[in-house]
């Protein structure tokens, strides 16, 4: 009897150890893949999709939007701080580019996307001031039609036009023109009324002659 019972325990022994030990690991390894590394079966696609994030490792569609966000982020931004500059312009007012990239860091595409379109409204509005308010009024000097023609020809009527030719504003001012005329920095800064009131001195002095193409 004693034998038996001998032999019994050398037989149990390994038996509880190794259950023991594959119990152990399976509690060590993350949810979903330890049933998987118990036996010699492959893990399923689940359970790798499930193991993935434990291994600090994005699935290809959270990698897929965070590329698709980047794109528009890249997209808007310039967009944005164009239509912001354009306002300046309009307006009379300071820009800095690198002042506006700090503002527009970290928005997201739905909030550019919104700051896109509230600038764009600002702008009209502000355009739409500049040509009917009171300093755009006949007794202040606005444009003649003759003028009015010219710019609608060289800019289409764009005040705020800079390509980045050395053309500038609604009648495409070189800088050196715009200064014998009396004005002072960026032409296309200038106010629309500023604008005519320049061109039409211009006119005043050589007629036609600084617009041969539109001023015909």
């Amino acid at each position: 009897m004693r034998m038996r019972g001998a032999a019994k325990d050398v037989i149990m022994r390994p038996t509880t150890s190794t259950a023991l030990a594959l119990a152990g690991t399976a509690l060590a390894l993350p949810a979903g893949v330890a049933l998987a590394q118990t036996t010699d079966d492959p893990p399923s696609p689940t359970q790798s999709a499930l193991a993935a994030p434990f291994a600090g490792h994005l699935t290809v569609g959270a990698q897929m939007r965070a590329e698709s966000r980047e794109l528009l982020v890249e997209r808007l931004t310039p967009r944005v701080i164009r239509t912001e500059r354009r306002l300046a312009r309009v307006k009379g007012a300071d820009f800095s580019r690198r002042a506006q990239e700090r503002r527009l860091r970290g928005e997201s595409p739905s909030e550019l996307r919104e700051a896109l379109r509230t600038s764009r409204r600002e702008l009209h509005r502000a355009r739409r001031a500049a040509a009917t308010g009171p300093a755009a009024t006949p007794a202040a000097g606005a444009a003649p039609p003759h003028l009015e023609a010219i710019a609608a020809c060289e800019s289409g009527g764009d005040y705020s036009a800079s390509t980045g030719n050395g053309f500038y504003g609604a009648y495409q001012f070189t800088q050196s023109t715009w200064e014998s005329v009396g004005g002072t920095g960026n032409p296309a800064a200038a106010p629309p009324a500023e604008q005519d009131k320049r061109a039409a001195m211009l006119y005043a002095q050589a007629g036609s002659t600084p617009w041969p193409v539109c001023g015909g």
